[in-house]
C-alpha cells in the first residue's frame, strides 16, 4: 500500500476508503499480459515515451522498422533495454561509456545501428 494514501485513507469516511483505486502492477507475466501482438503494441508505446526525447527518438525509430520481426527472445532483450535507465541508454549508444554484457547483444547492434544512419528521419 502506498504510505502517501495511508493518511489520506483515514481522514475518509469507510465507504470512500474501499473506492480509492489502487496501484495496478505492471503484466510482465506473459501469460497475464495477453498475446503476443499485444505484448509487440506495450513495448511500441514504450520505446517512444521514455522521457528522454533523443532516446524516445532512437527507440521509437527503431521499434518502428523492427519490433514486428523480433522473436520472443529479442523481445525480450528489447524489453531489457527498456527497463535501463535512458542516460546509460544515451551514453552506451553514443559510444562514451561501456555497454554492459547484460545489454550487449544483437538488438542493441540493431539499435545502435539506427544512430549511425546517414541522413536519418525520425519517427516522431
Amino acid at each position: 500500500m502506498c504510505p502517501r494514501l495511508n493518511a489520506a485513507e483515514n481522514a475518509l469516511p469507510p465507504l470512500a476508503q474501499a473506492v480509492l483505486p489502487r496501484y495496478i502492477p505492471p503484466m510482465t507475466d506473459p501469460e497475464k499480459a495477453g498475446s503476443k501482438e499485444a505484448r509487440r503494441k506495450r513495448l511500441f508505446f514504450r520505446a517512444q515515451r521514455r522521457g528522454f526525447k533523443e532516446v524516445d527518438l532512437i527507440f521509437g525509430t527503431f521499434a518502428e522498422a523492427h519490433l514486428a520481426g523480433l522473436s520472443e527472445a529479442e523481445l525480450d532483450d528489447f524489453e531489457a533495454l527498456l527497463e535501463a535507465p535512458d542516460q546509460e541508454v544515451y551514453a552506451w549508444l553514443q559510444g562514451h561509456a561501456p555497454v554492459p554484457a547484460t545489454y550487449d547483444n544483437a538488438v542493441f547492434a540493431r539499435l545502435k545501428a539506427v544512430c549511425r544512419r546517414k541522413s536519418p528521419t525520425w519517427n516522431v
